[in-house]
């Protein structure tokens, strides 16, 4: 059976990981406002704000299954989403170097009509080498900091900046394909061609 499918984002990068599952789907960007308020714990922030993008976009497409997701990175009780501008992305950095921080993404898996609200959130811990302020300067230029939660992407020349990670790859780019494929079997979406899995 066809099943619509939306993603809830305007992301490049999560359009990218979800093309990658073989799934036919749509994108449409959700104008829901993220919420960051810092004394709510980050797991249920991302799933919070994941929900509030997917019922946006699911408002206007009730018989689809929409995936919407969201990505904040935390350290030592500050959390760090998109950033504002320069200043944002020279703060959130020089706070990270040489550190251990979190990066969460929530998601949420929504079908309006058929009933379905699946929520989850995956943590992945990035652990930041030291660089200097002239590194942070140099890739403020670069302009990639620009729209990415934490101020850096790990898929590009932020990758620069990491010594390890422990957990989930993709989730620090944005969207923990593999845990969400798992959830959308659930409801028998596929790519073509696999019967079980």
């Amino acid at each position: 059976m066809f099943q619509k499918i939306i993603l809830a984002s305007g992301s490049p990068r999560r359009r990218e990981m979800m093309t990658r599952l073989g799934i036919n789907f749509q994108y449409v960007t959700s104008t829901a406002k993220e919420d960051m308020n810092p004394e709510t714990p980050v797991a249920d922030l991302t799933i919070k704000n994941a929900a509030m993008k997917g019922y946006d976009v699911a408002s206007i497409y009730d018989e689809a299954f929409i995936i919407a997701a969201d990505t904040i990175v935390s350290c030592e009780g500050r959390i760090f989403g998109k950033p504002n501008g320069e200043e944002d992305i020279y703060d959130a950095l020089r706070f990270l170097s040489g550190k251990k921080h979190q990066v969460t993404t929530g998601v949420a898996i929504i079908n309006k009509r058929a009933g379905v609200c699946e929520r989850f959130s995956k943590t992945t811990d990035v652990y930041f080498k030291k660089y200097s302020d002239s590194f942070i300067k140099w890739y403020i230029a670069t302009d990639e900091p620009k729209d990415k939660a934490g101020s850096y992407a790990i898929q590009g020349k932020g990758c620069l900046m990491v010594d390890k990670i422990e957990g989930c790859y993709d989730n620090v780019v944005g969207l923990p394909v593999s845990e969400l494929f798992e959830r959308l079997i659930k409801f028998g979406v596929r790519p073509g061609g696999l019967n079980a899995y």
